[in-house]
């Protein structure tokens, strides 16, 4: 199939020049489709025609379903068109073609996202359209030649090679196999007894879906390919996408297209603001939401679905700052997750370290976090190395979902430290310039299902990452030094002393009484006589301003002390230092 791939993609040649080479996919990738479904067509096309002329002045909906009864195809194309009768009428190639493009069923709307009809017409203008085309009519692409598994490998490579081609940055539409991978072996983990069943149904939903990365290499794992079987070759994985990037779509529905998948799966549209799947749940989800971008476009309807359905909502613990919609997207898998009372469901999605702790106690974020660590549905959150995405070298962390936790693992949380479990690449791919292979891999599973506490493993209970936020006040010293009283006689607060100055992260284990209100004011009763009184005499905690906050601290779980080197060392490589400084000037001023 490599070899097709490199047929196939060696035509984009004849672009040279008009096209840049970041270009040729915007032709490439839809001329392979559509010669793929000519192919899939053509047996039924004259059956088709005469369901057209039988049905003439009849609604559409009337005539798809005679067109789909008959042909068995969930598309269909009623145009007296085929490519290889497109061909032999070069001087007209062009109106012909658009005209069969514009014959295709409404479900089938690729071509029209892929803006393929403006590049029928840039290739006509250029004289490049008669050449093209006849190539890809030189190659069969029939279900009987080539299998809708092979059609997909050869899809995939093109993909891969327009990304690598491209000069946007590739992490815009391309998550990195091997973080795909790690993702879906975590959410597949446990479940390994009853996906071997034969005959196994299962459905996985991407809200980010980008060009369906994700969803191919899950079905890949678990059904595998024709040279590499999978977990269960008999299973069956249904696969469910939206995203809202219009080419980035059309590329994701035309993968599922032609591996003979149900291409209506595939969404348009944006998540947040109009869930396509309403309603819907899944056995698996996996997401790569962006990072650190801004979600106005989404605000409108994301606040009005909260204020309409509450905790009923997509969203039952409120949102983030606006600057960043990682934690809505969160949210929405959660809710995308089969409930626990019909078996229950796991996720995966890969973000930035800001989810972990940004925002005080009682903001968006923090509120989020407690709600989702209080309804005990975080299994395990894995730290990957730096430099493991293609446009970014920031820390990344997979967050595992599960709302129906075997008993061992419930009401704990797993946090693996996976940053150096990485091979260094050969050559740099953008910003990455790390992977992981098959070993790394293994081990990082081999710590998740050992789920014990080691170098690298670290199991905390929920109430373990919950935290009271107390208002430490000072008071309001005199001239002479003196508490200054008000009325009442007692101490006024130093109104000098910023708001945030005044906070204290009391832990909930603190002294290890996290028991009712009794057990909180035990605690901060503790905390304030060890950790302040004995620098701030006559310090109090005003009650009113208490807050709870919930806070993942991921890297302070895994400090290392490194002790500093002892002074003499120090003192000797500094007078090491300055006598080859100074030699140096001596050779310069002699």
């Amino acid at each position: 199939m490599s070899n097709l791939g490199s047929f196939v993609w060696g035509i984009a040649d004849v672009l040279r020049g008009p096209y840049k080479p970041h270009e040729y996919g915007n032709v490439i990738l839809p001329m392979t489709i559509l010669r793929r479904i000519d192919c899939v067509l053509e047996d039924t096309h004259e059956e088709v025609q005469k369901l057209v002329k039988k049905a003439e002045g009849a609604a559409e909906d009337l005539l798809a379903a005679m067109i789909q009864r008959k042909t068995h195809l969930p598309f269909y194309n009623t145009s007296p068109w085929t490519m290889h009768k497109l061909l032999g009428d070069p001087e007209d190639l062009e109106q012909n073609l658009v005209q069969y493009i514009s014959g295709f069923s409404a479900n089938l709307d690729v071509f029209q996202r892929f803006g393929f009809i403006q590049q029928i017409h840039r290739l006509a203008e250029k004289n490049l359209l008669f050449l093209v085309f006849q190539r890809f009519v030189a190659i069969d692409l029939s279900p009987s030649k080539v299998s809708n598994a092979e059609m997909g490998d050869l899809y995939e490579h093109l993909i891969r090679t327009f990304n690598e081609s491209s000069n946007e940055s590739p992490g815009e539409h391309f998550t990195p196999r091997d973080a795909i991978r790690l993702m879906v072996e975590l959410i597949f983990a446990g479940d390994d007894e009853a996906l071997s069943k034969p005959g196994t149904i299962r459905t996985i939903y991407d809200p980010t879906a980008g060009t369906g990365g994700m969803l191919s290499i899950a079905e890949e794992h678990l059904i595998g390919t024709p040279e590499h079987p999978g977990m269960n070759p008999q299973a069956q994985l249904n696969l469910y996408g939206q995203e809202w990037n219009d080419q980035s779509y059309a590329i994701c529905k035309s993968d599922l297209l032609i591996k003979g998948q149900d291409a209506s799966n595939i969404q348009l549209g944006d998540t947040l603001a109009d869930d396509k799947f309403a309603g819907m749940t899944f056995d698996y989800c996996l997401s790569n939401p962006p990072y650190g971008t801004d979600w106005k476009a989404s605000e409108a309807a994301v606040k009005d679905e909260i204020a309409r359905l509450g905790e009923h909502s997509r969203f039952p613990a409120g949102h983030p700052a606006i600057s960043d919609g990682q934690m809505l997207f969160l949210e929405h898998v959660v809710s995308k997750i089969r409930p626990a009372s019909q078996g229950g469901g796991r996720a995966g999605i890969v973000m930035n370290g800001s989810p972990l702790f940004n925002g005080d106690a009682e903001s968006g974020p923090s509120n989020i976090r407690k709600w989702l660590l209080e309804s005990d549905l975080v299994d395990a959150i894995v730290a990957l190395p730096t430099d493991m995405f293609y446009n970014t070298g920031i820390s990344t962390y997979i967050w595992v979902l599960d709302n129906a936790k075997p008993a061992e693992r419930r009401g704990t949380v797993q946090l693996i430290n996976a940053t150096e479990f990485y091979t260094k690449m050969r050559k740099k791919l953008g910003d990455k310039g790390r992977e992981l292979s098959p070993e790394n891999r293994a081990a990082i599973l081999e710590l998740y299902a050992e789920h014990t506490e080691g170098e690298n493993s670290k199991i905390l209970r929920v109430d373990e990452f919950g935290y009271w936020a107390v208002t430490v006040e000072r008071p309001l010293l005199g001239e002479n030094g003196e508490p200054i009283l008000d009325k009442k006689g007692k101490p006024q607060p130093d109104k000098s002393i910023k708001a945030k100055d005044k906070i204290e992260k009391i832990p909930f284990t603190y002294g290890g009484n996290t028991d009712g209100d009794a057990g909180r004011k035990e605690t901060v009763a503790a905390y304030m006589k060890a950790e302040v009184e004995p620098y701030l005499p006559g310090a109090w905690v005003d009650e009113k301003k208490t807050k709870i906050g919930y806070e993942i601290p991921f890297t302070r779980h895994f400090y290392k002390y490194v002790p500093p080197r002892p002074l003499a060392e120090i003192d000797a490589e500094l007078k090491r230092v300055s006598a080859e400084i100074v030699a140096m000037l001596q050779e310069v001023t002699e």
